[in-house]
């Protein structure tokens, strides 16, 4: 069930909303029964084969906790690597088992039965959501054990198949707050425009978006720069927004019950430097690898050396965590290498006394967009077969073309754009004129536009108060309320073809 879609929007949410205030009013819990029901149901209709899988992975885990915050020293942390361990199997079978069967039939040789494992939606969402609260109790930072809590904390439908990567500590108190037991007009208006601000992201960016990302990375062939690039940053601002609109449409969602999620996006695509990419880029994933693998691994306390392989392993790991397929691991470790690079570029700055000022500002956000642009190329291709000729397109290798019907349009400057070495190609022309105005309208609103914290915070910065601000009022105006009505209808017309959201691969 697709938060874009009419079951969702006219029959699943309605219902939940009634039925979890009717029951919260004769007690917090009731409603949290209620909201954990749903949650499961939401997900089961999605493949109900594995809901069973859903209840032992919480049930198993649940008991370990209980078991890790009862034992004393050596026992407990016996108990926390077993319970890590199983997590992980339970991760490794269902996501990687094929992909490593396959490498290394194709290393070795030998003949390996092809495993087809059908992917459970949300696995690893929901796995390092479990692993954080297990680290957590064993480093005894875990208060809240009700059990019905921790239910909710993992399935709470609207971060359950797709994030945010949701920590125990910001999450299980509101699920006792009383005053959530009740409707609240502020919590509604809020709610319901961020999650239209989100909608709006999917269904009128990032789905228009799609077919022209598609078209490149179906039948790459060997695209000239402008076609190569033209598809690539299609594909970014598609995923850019799709995910983002995720987000916001979660945000929202759970504002209307009175909790609020963490923020997971934060305009990355204006940082001006790789480090900046990630503070703003799926926050909460990138707060997670920090806290429970770069750190643990021991982060930057010792030396230049061990804090680049340590930045290395969290990126790889982080980029298999995102599929199995080494086109992953290459976009990961692309990652791990312009952070080296990154942190070696700051040392020297400051070692040396360079100022940038805003020309180096200026030159930091181009780097940082192209190179992020150049490893998504492998996080969207399916295999290096793919994407190697896209990246030589990206890098002139094809030389710069234009459509010929394109070039008969352009009159006195086509002898110019001849002589500066611009070729023609037959066919394309409306392709090709699509893919870059969407790509620049795209653009215009990734770099220009407030982001959806920065549109809220005009009628007064609530969705800052979801992040641990200081709670300010809620101030709509009527012009307000007109400009969201209408992008909702509009959004809501363009449903008739709901597409899923790309982070359900994951």
């Amino acid at each position: 069930m697709l938060f874009n879609s009419y079951t969702f929007l006219f029959a699943f949410l309605p219902a939940v909303l009634l039925a979890y205030f009717a029951a919260a009013a004769r007690g917090r819990e009731y409603g949290n029964l209620v909201l954990a029901l749903a949650s499961l149901f939401f997900y089961a209709w999605w493949d109900v084969r594995y809901l069973p899988l859903l209840l032992a992975s919480i049930a198993g885990n649940y008991a370990c906790s209980l078991r890790i915050r009862a034992a004393q020293g050596a026992g407990r942390k016996r108990w926390l690597t077993a319970a890590v361990i199983a997590n992980l199997a339970l991760l490794g079978w269902y996501k990687y088992a094929g992909f490593f069967a396959a490498s290394l039939a194709q290393a070795t040789g030998w003949h390996v039965s092809a495993l087809h494992v059908v992917l459970p939606i949300g696995i690893s969402f929901f796995t390092f959501t479990q692993i954080a609260f297990l680290v957590d109790t064993a480093r005894g930072r875990v208060t809240e054990t009700r059990f019905l809590h921790y239910l909710l904390f993992v399935t709470y439908f609207p971060h359950l198949v797709a994030g945010p990567v949701l920590h125990h500590g910001e999450m299980m108190p509101q699920f006792a707050d009383p005053k959530n037991r009740w409707p609240n007009a502020e919590h509604f208006a809020v709610g319901a425009t961020i999650f239209v601000i989100g909608l709006a992201k999917k269904v009128l960016l990032a789905d228009n978006l799609a077919p022209y990302a598609n078209a490149l990375f179906a039948a790459p062939e060997e695209p000239s720069l402008l076609v190569a690039w033209g598809g690539v940053l299609a594909y970014a601002f598609q995923l850019y927004f799709d995910f983002s609109g995720y987000s916001d449409m979660a945000i929202g969602l759970s504002r209307l019950f009175g909790v609020r999620l963490p923020l997971n996006f934060d305009s990355p695509y204006q940082a001006a430097s790789i480090g900046e990419f990630w503070r703003r880029w799926h926050m909460t994933l990138s707060r997670f690898l920090r806290d429970y693998l770069y750190i643990p691994l021991g982060g930057n306390r010792h030396g230049p050396l061990r804090r680049a392989a340590n930045l290395m392993i969290t990126m790889l790991l982080g980029g298999l965590w995102h599929g199995a397929g080494w086109n992953f691991v290459i976009w990961g470790g692309l990652h791990g290498a312009y952070l080296v690079v990154a942190q070696l570029w700051q040392a020297g700055t400051v070692r040396f006394g360079w100022r940038g000022g805003r020309a180096g500002k200026l030159s930091g956000w181009a780097l940082t967009f192209a190179a992020v642009c150049v490893a998504w190329v492998f996080f969207r291709a399916p295999d290096l077969a793919t994407a190697l000729p896209i990246l030589a397109g990206m890098g002139g290798a094809n030389g710069v073309q234009l459509p010929a019907t394109l070039g008969a349009h352009l009159g006195a400057l086509r002898p110019f754009a001849e002589h500066v070495g611009i070729g023609w190609y037959q066919g394309g022309t409306a392709r090709f004129v699509e893919t870059w105005a969407w790509v620049a309208f795209a653009g215009a609103i990734a770099f220009g536009a407030p982001n959806t914290q920065r549109i809220m915070q005009r009628f007064g910065p609530a969705l800052d108060a979801a992040a641990g601000g200081t709670r300010l009022a809620w101030r709509p105006s009527r012009g307000h309320a007109v400009a969201f009505g209408t992008l909702a209808v509009f959004c809501v017309l363009g449903l008739n073809r709901p597409a899923d959201f790309l982070y359900f691969q994951f």
